[in-house]
């Protein structure tokens, strides 16, 4: 794959910042990363294109039987069970509208977030997915909220299924593109072993 096919969200900010600005010491330090270049235009395109979409549960047999297995995987994790349900039946929808496995999400957000929708990183990802907030500004969508739940999560499961197109399916080039740490699979160990619990 191409370097230029990844635009890791650390080095997007620094650009958007100014490339004078030093990048932190642990993203030299840890990360294999390619060098910056325009916003991914076909990711903008599908974020724009998939921010309203509709339910994904079509069968009540099939609605219930995956929300009550995910729910006691879930119950460590969150443990008020109105807001598993809640939980479980966002991941399902927005991943089903994604094109996404609904049980891969769940191991990204435990590996990123560990399920805490107000979690903002060091280099500024927010919500549950740890999306980084210029998508906003790139879809003309600057009021979104990326706390609010149903949006951080329409906005990661776009954005990893976009990933997972561009390295042909390869899951850990994919996971490690989401993550910003192309060149390195010790994050996509991480959820690949999470991904284990969820299915």
């Amino acid at each position: 794959m191409k370097s230029s096919a990844f635009k890791p969200a650390l080095f997007l900010i620094w650009a958007l910042l100014g490339s004078a600005l030093p990048l932190p010491a642990w993203s030299q330090a840890n990360q294999i990363v390619a060098p910056v270049e325009a916003i991914d235009s076909e990711l903008r395109k599908l974020l724009k294109n998939h921010i309203e979409q509709a339910d994904s549960f079509t069968d009540r047999f099939d609605a219930q039987a995956w929300l009550m297995l995910m729910d006691g995987r879930l119950e460590k994790y969150v443990k008020n069970p109105d807001q598993r349900l809640s939980l479980l039946r966002a991941v399902h929808r927005e991943a089903t509208a994604a094109g996404v496995k609904p049980e891969l999400v769940l191991a990204v957000i435990e590996i990123e977030s560990h399920f805490d929708r107000f979690a903002i990183s060091p280099v500024g990802a927010q919500g549950i997915m740890q999306v980084m907030p210029f998508w906003k500004n790139e879809i003309g969508r600057p009021d979104d909220n990326l706390i609010d739940l149903n949006t951080n999560l329409r906005y990661g499961c776009i954005i990893l299924k976009h990933y997972l197109e561009v390295a042909d399916g390869h899951l850990a080039e994919a996971l490690a593109r989401y993550n910003g740490s192309y060149g390195s699979y010790r994050y996509s160990a991480k959820v690949m072993d999470a991904w284990d619990n969820w299915r």
